[in-house]
Formats: C-alpha cells, sequence, structure tokens
C-alpha cells in the first residue's frame, strides 16, 4: 500500500472523526434530546473507530484492512442516521461519513 493511499485514507478518518465529535456536541444542545439518542451514540462510535483506524493506519498496522472494513461499517451506519435528521451538523456529518466509509472500503480491499 501506497504512502498516498495511507495518507487519503487517514485524512478522510480525522475528518470524519471531526465532524461526528461536532455533531455529537450539537446534537446535546438540539430540543428534542430524546430523538437524538442513537445519533449521539453514533457519533460517539464513530469518532472512536475513525481516530483508532487513522492510528493504526499511521504505523502500518498489519489489521489495516480488517479495521478499515470496521471502521467503514460504522461510518455508514453513522451516516444513515445523521442523514435522518435535518440539521445541518448532521448532514454534514452523514457526507463526512460517507467519504470516509468510502475510503476505508478502498484501503480494506
Amino acid at each position: 500500500m501506497s504512502h498516498e493511499q495511507f495518507q487519503h485514507c487517514i485524512d478522510e478518518c480525522i475528518k470524519c472523526m471531526l465532524a461526528c465529535n461536532h455533531c455529537y456536541d450539537a446534537c446535546l444542545n438540539e430540543d428534542h434530546l430524546e430523538g437524538m439518542k442513537e445519533c449521539i451514540r453514533l457519533d460517539r462510535e464513530c469518532a472512536d473507530i475513525c481516530a483508532f483506524a487513522a492510528q493504526a493506519m499511521s504505523h502500518h498496522s498489519s489489521y489495516v484492512k480488517e479495521l478499515c472494513r470496521i471502521c467503514a461499517d460504522v461510518c455508514e451506519a453513522c451516516g444513515n442516521e445523521c442523514k435522518k435528521h435535518e440539521h445541518e451538523h448532521c448532514q454534514r456529518c452523514a457526507d463526512a461519513c460517507f467519504s470516509c466509509a468510502k475510503a476505508c472500503r478502498a484501503m480494506a480491499s
């Protein structure tokens, strides 16, 4: 795997982590917090797995493909949940999640 391929996926994971952290924080301030529970939960989980995947790729872990596959699955789940909500922060998060999932799927193949 080339450095450029790793770097692109690392960058996507970091962007997704930041978007999920922002979405998580913004969701906590929404009026209908009850309806945001799954979005908040997935934002946290997605941010954590993206950070871990980026770290694993940065030191060329022998489990990069497996971790990227899992990261892609979590990103897709988070993106699908965020897409359900009309808030701008949720829509931006969904876009970041789908972009990261695509990059991670490429790394996993």
